[in-house]
């Protein structure tokens, strides 16, 4: 029933719920208030805000139905917190709605990210926060960099799709939007965790799943050249045997701002 985000979980998932507590954090959320979750997918920063602020009511909106449907499977608690099929470029609510506002890795795959910033400045309340976080692709997500730098190792045309181009993923790129738009008291910071694999299967078997833009290069290698990249991934993490547990770290840049009285 849930296929893509039951796939997107298991590629991407367990790095979201690591990493949603710390930008709930960084965001400085008082402990009530209503907030907003943009682009909340299966829904690991709504069940973050929920369970570090015991008051707090959280609408997560995404514009994937199938993701909607899947964390409100999930929802551990359907009294303060709700999903719905949204998108950030253009918002169903009020002016000054929410007490703050939250993205978790989504910013970057927004199209019109201005337009989306904008959209969410009007719907949260003067004095409150906006926050957001994204992966720092070029460098420090090392799941995907090794990935990434293997592939071009096999196949020099995956350069074009390397998520290393991807806007907003490098250092202050999030600020200068944040400031750009007129937020203010703009603050960033890099946000890091580790993530422990059982095995090499356990870190390879998600990217066949087609998720993201690894996934879907994936999906187009075949045959020898997939084995091939999977070898090369493998020598690249430097592992002396495909059983044996391993961790990688993982950093993503930060930003937070307040929007101005009106």
């Amino acid at each position: 029933m849930f296929g893509d985000a039951e796939a997107y979980e298991r590629f991407m998932g367990r790095w979201s719920s690591k990493l949603a507590p710390l930008l709930v954090d960084f965001a400085g959320l008082a402990d009530s208030g209503k907030m907003l979750d943009v682009g909340s997918g299966t829904g690991a920063l709504a069940f973050a805000i929920a369970r570090m602020k015991a008051h707090c009511q959280v609408l997560g909106i995404d514009p994937s139905a199938e993701y909607i449907g899947y964390a409100g499977s999930k929802n551990p608690v359907p009294q303060r917190v709700k999903f719905e099929v949204g998108d950030a470029q253009q918002l169903r609510f009020s002016q000054a709605e929410f007490a703050n506002s939250l993205s978790l890795l989504v910013f970057n795959f927004i199209p019109d990210r201005r337009k989306a910033l904008l959209e969410v400045m009007r719907v949260t309340r003067a004095g409150g926060a906006v926050s957001a976080a994204v992966w720092d692709y070029p460098e420090k997500m090392r799941m995907l960099r090794v990935f990434w730098d293997a592939a071009a190792e096999v196949d020099p045309a995956a350069r074009a799709a390397d998520e290393a181009h991807m806007p907003l993923c490098r250092a202050g790129q999030l600020e200068e939007l944040w400031k750009a738009v007129g937020l203010e008291q703009v603050v960033a910071r890099p946000l890091e965790i580790t993530m422990g694999f059982t095995s090499f299967q356990d870190f390879w078997e998600p990217f066949l799943l087609g998720q993201g833009p690894a996934g879907a290069f994936v999906t187009k290698v075949e045959g020898e050249r997939r084995q091939a990249l999977r070898n090369e991934v493998k020598r690249r993490l430097g592992l002396a045997s495909e059983n044996a547990p391993f961790s990688l770290a993982a950093r993503a840049w930060a930003v937070r701002g307040i929007v101005p009285g009106r």
